[in-house]
C-alpha cells in the first residue's frame, strides 16, 4: 500500500503573512520617527510618550481600515470574476471547456491529453478549475479582508510598542539615539523572523527591512527636526 505523499508549502500564509510584515514594520519606523522627531522638536518626555500612543493607536486604527478596503476591493472584483465565469460556464459549456482545454495546449500538454483534462476538470468542478486555471484564483491567494485587518492591526500595535517601550525606559538625555539603534535592532529581527516564516534568503529579507525602514525613519525624523512638528 502506497502512502500518499503531503508536502507543506508556505503559500498559505502569503495574506497574513504579507499584512503582519507591512504593519510590524510601519509601527516600528513610524512611531520610533514620531518619537524621535518630536524629541529632536526638545519636547518634553511626558509629550514624547504620549505622541507615541496616539500614534500606536491611531496607526492600527488607519492599519487596519486600509487593509480592510483594500482587500476589500480585491475580494470584490474576484467576486465579480467569479460570477461572470459562472453565467459564461451555464451559457456555454462547451466553449468553456475548449478554453480551458487552449490553456492546457499552451502549458505543454498535446491537445488530445489537454481535452482529456479538461472534460474530466469539469465534471469533477467546471468553476473551480476555470477559477484556477483561467482566472488565477485560488483559495491560498483569495482575498480575505477580514484577516489582513486584524493581521496588519495586532502587527501594527505590537511593532510600535517596541520603541514606545524603549522612550519610556530611555534617559531623556540620549533617548534619541536609544530609539533610534534598538528601532534599528527591531527592524532586523523583524525582516529575520519574516524571511524565516516564508522559506526567504535571511540576510535579504532583513536587510530589505532594515533598509528601507531605517530611510523611512531618517526622512521622517529630519522633517520633524527640522520643523519642529511631528510629521
Amino acid at each position: 500500500m502506497h502512502r500518499i505523499h503531503s508536502e507543506r508549502h508556505r503559500t498559505s500564509r502569503i495574506g497574513w503573512l504579507r499584512a503582519a510584515v507591512l504593519g510590524a514594520n510601519d509601527g516600528i519606523v513610524s512611531t520610533a520617527s514620531l518619537v524621535v522627531g518630536v524629541a529632536a522638536a526638545s519636547s518634553s518626555h511626558g509629550n514624547i510618550l504620549l505622541t507615541g500612543i496616539a500614534g500606536l493607536v491611531a496607526g492600527a486604527m488607519s492599519m487596519a481600515a486600509g487593509e480592510y478596503v483594500s482587500v476589500h476591493s480585491q475580494a470584490d472584483t474576484e467576486n465579480a470574476d467569479m460570477s461572470r465565469e459562472r453565467a459564461e460556464l451555464e451559457k456555454n459549456p462547451a466553449d468553456e471547456q475548449r478554453e480551458l482545454a487552449a490553456i492546457y495546449v499552451e502549458r505543454g500538454l498535446d491537445a488530445g491529453l489537454a481535452h482529456q483534462v479538461a472534460a474530466q476538470l469539469m465534471q469533477h468542478d467546471a468553476l473551480g478549475a476555470h477559477a484556477r486555471d483561467e482566472l488565477g484564483i485560488s483559495k491560498a491567494f483569495s482575498a480575505q479582508p477580514v484577516q489582513a485587518a486584524l493581521a496588519s492591526a495586532a502587527s501594527f500595535a505590537v511593532g510600535a510598542a517596541l520603541p514606545l517601550a524603549v522612550a519610556a525606559l530611555a534617559p531623556e538625555q540620549g533617548l534619541i539615539f536609544w530609539v533610534s539603534g534598538l528601532s534599528l535592532g527591531f527592524l532586523v529581527l523583524l525582516g529575520v523572523v519574516a524571511a524565516r516564516v516564508g522559506g526567504a534568503d535571511i540576510l535579504t529579507g532583513a536587510a530589505r527591512v532594515t533598509f528601507w525602514g531605517a530611510l523611512a525613519m531618517a526622512i521622517t525624523a529630519g522633517v520633524g527636526a527640522l520643523f519642529g512638528a511631528v510629521a
